[in-house]
């Protein structure tokens, strides 16, 4: 027996093992199964993986494709409108030159809306005046003393300014463009300039060049609500400011000079100014070009009309429908 042990102490573990009391686990290890079914969920998240990211591609092309296709069916219609545009506007410049110009033909002039393009024995009252018939059976003739023509008195309480009638005298038989001629050069002095005088001195110097150079573009707002993919047009000022005088004012009309693509709001009474000195500038172009066929005193009166014009609307009478 070994020093210190008890009794029997000694010979337990081997009677123990003998016995069978300690043995192995027979079962076998588990890890390796375990293993294997990692494996194969990995796998089969694996396939998942590539299968969403294969769905996605096909997603991101196909929206990428959706869009391009949006892109140019905006443009097409796009340009489809802007040839629109241009066609209406051509076809309105037509328009208006069949019915202001008078042509050799007898039967070309608009009798009913251009009353004022024939002579004052062919034209009837206009609008609002009246005419008294006279017992006297004659009337005396004035004569303009600088151009030797016979103006007759005119009916309806006009009197024809020999001053202004000689200078557009003398700028009719030479017509020019040209601002240093006596007629053009009180035209701008007392008509041009002060109705293109706005408040913002430099867009109003580009607006009276524009119009000189005839390249002014008006366009209302309201049209210009077609989708559009490629990058805005500045634009100055807003709907509710005039960029031309400054005042709070709806403006439902813009502006654009030139080939520039900015664009400036204009207020009503803006737009009346401006289409004033259009009108006028329109009117001795055809005289210029040789378009308007009549007696000088029927060219002087409309011309006197459109000075008129210009004068109202700088005094802030326009159209309501302006």
């Amino acid at each position: 027996m070994t020093r210190g042990m008890e009794p029997g102490q000694g010979a337990w573990f081997p009677r123990c093992q003998a016995q069978g009391l300690l043995r192995a686990d027979s079962r076998p290890p588990r890890a390796p199964q375990e293993l294997k079914l990692k494996d194969e969920e990995c796998e089969r998240l694996s396939k998942v993986r590539e299968q969403l990211e294969q769905e996605l591609e096909e997603l991101t092309a196909s929206l990428f494709e959706e869009a391009h296709k949006m892109v140019r069916e905006a443009n097409m219609k796009q340009a489809a409108s802007e040839k629109q545009l241009k066609e209406a506007r051509g076809k309105a410049e037509v328009t208006a030159l069949k019915t202001l110009v008078i042509t050799s033909t007898p039967a070309s002039p608009n009798r009913e809306l251009h009353p004022q393009l024939l002579s004052p024995t062919k034209a009837g009252p206009r609008k609002g005046h009246f005419r008294h018939k006279s017992t006297s059976s004659t009337l005396c003739p004035a004569v303009c003393p600088a151009a030797g023509h016979i103006l007759t008195q005119d009916k309806e309480g006009r009197e024809v300014d020999t001053t202004l009638f000689a200078e557009f005298q003398a700028w009719r038989e030479s017509p020019t463009l040209d601002k240093t001629s006596p007629f053009l050069d009180r035209v701008y002095r007392e008509d041009v300039g002060p109705c293109l005088d706005f408040t913002t001195q430099e867009l109003s110097a580009l607006v009276r060049a524009a119009v000189e150079d005839n390249t002014l573009t008006i366009e209302p707002v309201a049209s210009q609500t077609l989708p559009t993919v490629k990058v805005a047009a500045v634009e100055y000022g807003s709907t509710n400011t005039c960029a031309l005088s400054g005042l709070a004012r709806a403006c439902r009309h813009r502006i654009r000079l030139g080939d520039s693509e900015s664009h400036y709001y204009i207020s009503p009474s803006s737009r009346a100014r401006i289409t004033a000195v259009c009108n006028f500038f329109t009117y001795i172009r055809y005289i210029q070009q040789g378009l308007v066929r009549q007696d000088a005193e029927p060219m002087f009166w409309e011309v006197t009309r459109l000075r008129k014009e210009m004068s109202l609307a700088k005094l802030g009478f326009f159209p309501q429908e302006a």
